[in-house]
């Protein structure tokens, strides 16, 4: 396998390629450029998740490179690793892994002491504005049993974005949520998306996708086809003309 994430003067690039047959990914080629938001489908065990998580250095990849920003990610140590992920890249999942002993704001807060690189007064006062952006300013010292579902996911991407990634990755991200929370967050993540912040998801939800810019779908561990939809306006009519365009697009690859 081979994932290439490149610069080119203000253009960033990510290639995936795989020739492995016997490998869970197979066969992959993919590019997504700066500022890009991307969502892959397809039935479970089709290889979105393994992609995601070999792109973003979770995973080791048995074989390829993966090439961020003219770095080789892939030939890193575990550390090196670590340090990419925390200060360019940022996580959404459907469990959303909260530190049971730590308030809202400490969540949000932790990554960015622990990158130390800017002040913790200047770190506080970022992860206040992300929760004014998201809706969450009142549940700053609330414990996060305090919280509905919707309000934690909120919690989740403003500690995403608390480092100021250049890519932020999410596996399921609305999969817990009801459809009004679902759509509030995927306009969070158009909103973050129109700033400059490349997105790459996965999903099963055609609502969710729809909000996208480019759809890739996945089966038996390679992508298959995609479907471009440009960016998400936020009128009615476009979301649902989006939705009805995706839904039989996705009805004729079989899914």
């Amino acid at each position: 396998m081979s994932i290439l994430l490149e610069s080119k003067e203000l253009s960033k690039t990510f290639v995936v390629s795989n020739n492995q047959e016997n490998h869970i990914l197979k066969n992959v080629n993919l590019t997504i450029e700066k500022g890009e938001f991307v969502s892959v489908m397809g039935p479970s065990g089709s290889g979105k998740s393994t992609l995601l998580y070999n792109i973003s250095g979770m995973d080791r990849m048995t074989s390829g490179s993966v090439v961020l920003n003219g770095q080789e990610i892939s030939a890193l140590t575990e550390q090196e690793l670590a340090d990419v992920r925390l200060e360019k890249m940022g996580f959404i999942f459907q469990h959303i892994h909260l530190l049971k002993n730590l308030n809202i704001i400490d969540n949000i807060v932790l990554s960015a002491y622990m990158n130390n690189s800017t002040s913790r007064a200047q770190v506080n006062e970022r992860a206040r504005q992300l929760m004014k952006r998201t809706g969450i300013a009142e549940l700053a010292n609330n414990d996060i049993t305090q919280a509905s579902g919707g309000q934690l996911q909120r919690v989740a991407i403003c500690r995403a974005l608390i480092n100021k990634p250049e890519i932020v990755f999410g596996d399921e991200p609305t999969g817990a949520l009801n459809s009004k929370s679902a759509s509030e967050i995927m306009d969070i993540l158009a909103d973050i998306n129109d700033e400059g912040t490349t997105i790459l998801l996965v999903t099963h939800d055609v609502k969710v996708a729809a909000k996208s810019e480019r759809i890739l779908f996945m089966l038996d561990g390679n992508i298959v086809a995609e479907q471009r939809l440009g960016k998400y306006s936020r009128t009615g009519e476009d979301i649902k003309a989006r939705e009805n365009k995706l839904a039989h697009w996705l009805m004729e690859m079989g899914f």
